[in-house]
């Protein structure tokens, strides 16, 4: 059985629209394409199921000011808001003053769990605006503090020498099980509110190479991990669109990865779990609504933090991106 990973925050606000994507939405630069947004204005419902329009709706931001926007969490019903929607609302933030220059690059911290029951600010800081690089710092604020940091750097690519390392040699994500089919494995004896987990629709669909029983896990086996990943809505042609889907994606299963190694997981209820930093960078284009595979690998857990890396590939093996995370992993006093 499989999981999706940690919730680094709190559920949120109501979504603006109930069951259409308003007009603005699909915004990662000062406006999303014109493709983007004829794209919504036809799509509605046969594209993109309720969970991948939440998404859409949840990364676009409300422009207060110059440089200051407002973000909303969709009501989920968890306790702190999710990490990689912070992230990927921070990178929404920086990408629409970055002059259509997509991102190489975004490192972020988080500082407080963030509240669902409120909007999130987020200030944009121009750090540099050169020739080749565009450089940008972000906070999110709530109740007055701040709760994430993000410094992120906009490229756009050049020619030059090429490398990458290979794919892992694993099955294809079509021979493995769907969402219906591992719901469908789930004990009976499982509590309700963790089934209403795995039930409910998901904006990003995951099919976990490794079948991993969740609640029967034993200790042992290498903290490694291979899920494929895609958007569950055909996504419009906007790279930057693509970019903050995989950020928000990415942030999913990662820390999961360290607890694998000693047979735990995340619904363990003596463990304390929290994203302490992300960061991830895009090396080649790729698109989000196609599988991917997140190939993740933890090389350290010790003094409570554990340490996760992530390599994601195209199904032709090719490598789009990497990302990196370290997160607290306490053990609670019984």
């Amino acid at each position: 059985m499989f999981v999706q990973a940690h919730y680094h925050g709190t559920p949120r606000c109501k979504s603006a629209a109930p069951g259409l994507i308003r007009k603005a939405v699909l915004r990662c630069q000062t406006t999303w394409s014109k493709q983007a947004l004829t794209f919504l204005s036809r799509s509605g419902h046969s594209f993109m199921n309720t969970a991948s329009q939440t998404l859409l709706e949840t990364l676009d931001l409300e422009s207060l000011e110059r440089n200051l926007y407002r973000g909303r969490s969709p009501q989920v019903g968890w306790q702190r808001v999710f990490g990689g929607q912070v992230i990927g609302q921070a990178l929404v933030a920086a990408q629409r003053t970055a002059e259509g220059r997509p991102a190489h690059s975004l490192h972020g911290y988080f500082i407080r769990p963030g509240d669902p029951a409120v909007p999130i600010i987020y200030e944009v800081d121009r750090y540099r605006d050169g020739k080749s690089f565009t450089t940008r710092r972000v906070v999110a604020i709530q109740h007055g503090k701040q709760i994430f940091t993000m410094a992120a750097s906009f490229h756009e690519s050049e020619a030059g020498l090429q490398h990458q390392i290979d794919m892992p040699d694993v099955t294809p994500p079509e021979d493995l099980p769907n969402e219906k089919e591992i719901i469908s494995q789930l004990p009976d004896s499982i509590p309700a509110n963790i089934r209403a987990y795995f039930e409910r629709e998901r904006p990003i669909e995951l099919r976990p190479v490794q079948q991993r029983d969740y609640f029967a896990a034993t200790a042992g086996d290498p903290p490694i991990q291979n899920v494929w990943i895609r958007a569950t809505g055909t996504v419009p042609d906007d790279t930057a669109l693509h970019q903050c889907i995989l950020t928000y994606a990415s942030d999913i299963t990662l820390l999961d990865t360290a607890l694998v190694a000693h047979g735990r997981s995340v619904f363990d209820t003596d463990i304390m779990l929290a994203s302490l930093d992300h960061a991830l960078w895009f090396h080649r284009p790729f698109r989000a609504d196609e599988w991917l595979l997140y190939a993740q690998d933890s090389p350290s857990l010790a003094g409570s933090r554990g340490f996760t890396r992530g390599s994601i590939f195209t199904r032709d093996g090719t490598l789009v991106a990497s990302a990196a995370q370290e997160g607290l992993i306490r053990l609670k006093d019984k």
